[in-house]
């Protein structure tokens, strides 16, 4: 049964149309994630899906019983109430079910999402606001769940909870985002919304972007043709007047229609053209920190004994549950903060510049243009004068966008406008807190590819796993109770480490265990009969066996790290696990039979 149809959906505010008579159809089990540029109409196609606002024309249907709850992009600024008043209210009043179950509902997802029940909404930090807002969404039990950027501002921590709980609980869903883990391990069809229009493909991420490349040089490949082909009618049209009079009027006709046709064609947004203004070099030693700590009064202790060495060109990226500590490190870290005990040591020609959360940095009642240059009409970039409208388009703002209020902004908009500012300052030190929210992968993709070349010092917070693994060079995780520690590389390579020190555990516990077994069957075999030829055979190959299901157990831990292999909803993973444990019960019973053996050899 079809939970949400589209059918030749048609929206405009004024300039191109946003969504062209585009259809969709979403069916029970679909986890269908929605792609598309900031400002293509992602989020006014989801308020249309959730009945927040009426196409212009085109219908919309929702069968009789389907309930659709969606959570929005961006965080209401104030909400009356405490965390359990903003869940309860996500109850639907046509629910059926007994108050002691919404109660039980309701504290169950309180528990599930980590809320603090009794404090007040808008008391809570960013990740948690978005957090409750979410257990509201899903107390209405919903037949169909709406997700516009979920996991901004959200941890690690809550974003691998939801994922889980989002799979268990086989929610269809529709959802928005830019996280390209999550996005492989929850989509099972990607939509794409592009000029206007709707297409769809049954396939995973990674089978997408292949596709879509190859579509893409087709659909070059098509346009090129076809403007040769109006050239060449359109020298013919000069050159030829008298025909035109007579007996080529068919001819002349089809070049009007496809005159018409090219003014109507809508091109491919292009690539942003971002470059970091890079600043002097700094001195080879950014920072110092040796067993610095830090702790608000009569609070407990946020960071504890963390000593790190920051260098010229390393980029480190901060993992770590919100209120973790990840900002009050990274104020330390630029002599913005002292630590409560402990040494700092800064280097020489440090110029820093930061990336802000919150965005807080831009002026809503100022103009895009103005946001980034003031009342100058020129912006220096790289010791180059630049006019701000021809800077602004390098970051995909076309003018009459460059010309409008900030506060009409996408929150993809506002990422870009605020990188756009940011890299006009000449920085070796740069600092971004959540880069990557809002932005489109396209623009993450320049983003990534600029950073990784980037010359200075980078240090990040991130929640992206994606954007980790492919920018960063080292990770500080915060582990909790105020340790920090540091890993080499990205997400996964922390989680593989992760793995690794697992295996080696419980491989030296099992070895532990068998010991006394060994030694109890050992006993009387070493006043008893000799190895045979068979069993000293076996006692040469055991060594080989016991490494090699070593080597599966730390192979099977690394592959269960990887989110990818969660995307077909967990039954891969499921087979990864009956498999592992099979493995250790092998390599518990090789290891007990090679310690037998190699106690009699001898006697």
């Amino acid at each position: 049964m079809a939970l949400l149809s589209l059918l030749d959906v048609y929206v405009s505010f004024g300039g191109p149309p946003v969504l062209d008579h585009l259809n969709l159809q979403i069916e029970e089990g679909e986890r269908v994630c929605l792609l598309g540029r900031n400002g293509a109409g992602k989020t006014t196609l989801m308020r249309i899906a959730a009945g927040e606002s009426a196409p212009d024309t085109g219908t919309v249907t929702i069968p009789e019983g389907v309930c659709i709850a969606r959570l929005t992009q961006e965080i209401p600024e104030s909400l009356p109430g405490n965390v359990r008043d903003i869940v309860t209210s996500g109850l639907r009043d046509d629910d059926a079910s007994e108050d002691w179950e919404k109660d039980l509902r309701v504290d169950d997802l309180i528990a599930r999402l980590g809320l603090p029940e009794d404090r007040a909404f808008d008391a809570l930090s960013g990740g948690l606001k978005r957090r409750c807002l979410l257990a509201k969404a899903l107390a209405a039990k919903p037949g169909l769940l709406l997700l516009d950027e979920p996991t901004n501002h959200m941890d690690l921590d809550s974003i691998l909870w939801m994922e889980e709980f989002l799979l268990e609980q086989k929610i269809p869903l529709l959802f928005v985002t830019h996280d390209r883990a999550f996005l492989r391990r929850m989509a099972n069809r990607i939509i794409e919304l592009d000029r206007g229009k709707l297409a769809s493909w049954s396939c995973d991420y990674d089978t997408y972007l292949v596709r879509k490349e190859e579509l893409f040089v087709a659909e070059e490949r098509q346009r090129a043709a076809f403007d040769k082909k109006l050239g060449q009618e359109e020298a013919w049209s000069r050159r030829s007047p008298g025909a035109r009079r007579t007996k080529s009027n068919a001819r002349m006709e089809a070049l009007i229609k496809m005159r018409a046709q090219r003014g109507a064609l809508r091109s491919v947004a292009g690539s942003a053209k971002m470059e970091i203004s890079e600043a002097e070099r700094s001195g080879v030693r950014v920072v110092e920190a040796e067993n610095i700590a830090f702790a608000y009064p009569s609070g407990t202790p946020l960071i504890r004994d963390f000593s790190f060495v920051l260098n010229r060109g390393d980029k480190v990226g901060l993992i770590g549950p919100n209120g973790a500590g990840k900002t009050t490190l990274v104020k330390m870290l630029l002599g913005q903060l002292a630590p409560t005990s402990g040494d700092l040591k800064f280097g020489t020609k440090m110029e820093v510049i930061y990336f802000d959360q919150m965005r807080d940095q831009i002026d809503d009642n100022k103009t895009v243009a103005e946001n980034l240059a003031g009342d100058s009409d020129t912006v220096t970039v790289q010791g180059r004068s630049r006019h701000v409208i021809s800077y602004l388009q390098d970051f995909l703002f076309d003018p009459s966008r460059a010309r409008s209020k900030a506060k009409v902004l996408s929150g993809g908009e506002r990422n870009r406008l605020l990188l756009a500012r940011l890299f006009t300052k000449p920085a070796n030190v740069l600092v971004l807190d959540e880069p990557t929210n809002d932005l489109d992968a396209e623009t993450l993709d320049v983003l990534e590819d600029i950073l990784v070349d980037y010359a200075g010092t980078l240090i990040m917070v991130s929640h992206d796993r994606a954007f980790l693994d492919n920018v960063v060079t080292s990770t500080l995780v915060f582990e909790g109770d105020g340790i920090v520690t540091e890993h080499a590389g990205g997400y996964t390579d922390w989680r593989n480490e992760l793995a690794r020190i697992a295996v080696a555990k419980r491989t030296a516990a099992i070895g532990t265990a068998a010991k006394p077994a060994a030694a109890k069957s050992s006993a009387p075999a070493q006043a008893g009969a000799k190895l045979n030829n068979k069993e000293r055979k076996e006692l040469e190959t055991l060594p080989g066996k016991i490494e090699q299901l070593e080597a599966e157990q730390a192979q099977i831990s690394v592959q269960l790290g990887d989110p990818e292999i969660y995307k077909d909803g967990g039954a891969k993973a499921a087979a990864l696990q009956k498999r592992l444990h099979a493995a250790e019960a092998e390599h518990a019973e090789a290891l007990a039979r090679w310690m037998d053996l190699d106690a009699r050899k001898d006697g």
